[in-house]
């Protein structure tokens, strides 16, 4: 038996003994070192089963009560006896992307789109925040002896981010706002960063997540409850307003300020994921040709590339790390942590077996 913290319902979680999975072809165990705790288990502690399926999930086959973790790092303890290009204790990131390989946008390559799309850690397949897994072995990624464990259980994130910078239309010399200065926000700032961005405008309400911004090289902080931040952008941009704009907040006042702060012919980007439907004006795009874009998690190749940027020292994420926690912490000083005083943290990190 192994132990695991499951999700049974709303502001339901247990840490529990469970059966240790069994390793098969085409798989590899894995023993979890760091976890992050994400925005997504918060809101499925807060208000779930969101999107933890309550009926059976159509890859995996698992309904709740389902193990949490999709941000982390581990070990290779066992491989299925066809996998010969990975080897007992290298150390890994999961890709926890599930996706069924057959669908069109799968063979399109955007399985980040898959129609019966899930994840490891919330749809299934066990998740981080036990103490082993098993995997596909196309889920795994060798992270060098230079990458921390803890900077390791990052790169999930920092994917996402990186995923949204891809798929923008941002070239060097562009300018930019940010929309939240919260993990996400934050890895799409070092992120941009790391592309040579030179003028980064972030608006962010809490004092404490504006002084991390200014950190990771944020040009600008806006505070939007006491400045208007179309009028800031403009005066920062020679009064055309910056080419890309990133949605990582997922408020509709926000939003709104966002569409006019975009130049024409600028591009909207929107990260968050939305907890309702919102009102939206077509107009506001139309009339000023502005393009508005979706992004979803992050595609093969981003895993990769976040890798080698932290590697290469172009990435240099170690300070989202806010505070370490044991396993049977998780609820006080994790995620209730996160939600009663959120603005003093980026990323709360689990040591399952560090």
């Amino acid at each position: 038996m192994m132990k695991a913290l499951r999700f049974h319902g709303q502001k339901d979680i247990r840490l529990e003994d469970i059966e240790i999975p069994i390793c098969g072809k085409g798989q590899v165990k894995v023993k979890p070192a760091y976890v992050g705790i994400c925005g997504t288990d918060l809101h499925e502690y807060l208000g779930g089963a969101i999107l933890i399926p309550t009926t059976p999930h159509p890859i995996t086959g698992e309904n709740l009560p389902l193990t949490l973790g999709h941000e982390f790092s581990g070990v290779i303890e066992e491989v299925g006896s066809d996998v010969k290009d990975i080897t007992v204790g290298e150390r890994v990131v999961v890709q926890p992307i599930i996706f069924d390989g057959v669908c069109g946008a799968c063979k399109d390559g955007f399985i980040n789109c898959c129609e019966k799309n899930g994840f490891v850690g919330i749809s299934g397949w066990g998740g981080g925040l036990s103490e082993h897994l098993v995997v596909p072995r196309q889920s795994v990624f060798v992270i060098p002896e230079s990458v921390s464990m803890e900077v390791g259980a990052l790169v999930e994130p920092l994917a996402v981010a990186w995923h949204a910078v891809n798929r923008s239309p941002f070239k060097k010399g562009d300018s930019v706002l940010i929309l939240g200065g919260g993990p996400i926000g934050l890895a799409v700032v070092q992120s941009l960063v790391a592309r040579g961005a030179e003028n980064i405008i972030v608006s962010e309400v809490a004092p404490r997540r504006r002084e991390f911004a200014k950190n990771f090289g944020a040009h600008h902080v806006i505070d939007p409850t006491r400045e208007d931040v179309v009028a800031r952008v403009h005066e920062i941009c020679d009064g055309r307003g910056v080419n890309v704009a990133f949605d990582a907040a997922g408020v509709q006042a926000g939003l709104d300020k966002a569409i006019v702060a975009v130049r024409p012919r600028g591009t909207l980007v929107n990260i968050a994921v939305w907890e309702r439907p919102i009102t939206f004006d077509p107009n506001s795009l139309t009339f000023r040709e502005r393009n508005y874009i979706g992004v979803a998690t992050y595609v093969e190749g981003d895993f990769e590339e976040v890798i080698n940027a932290i590697a290469s020292g172009q990435l240099k994420p170690e300070s989202m790390i806010t505070r370490k926690i044991k396993m049977d912490e998780i609820e006080e000083h994790g995620f209730k942590a996160l939600i009663e005083n959120k603005d003093s943290h980026v990323k709360i990190l689990v040591e399952v077996s560090p």
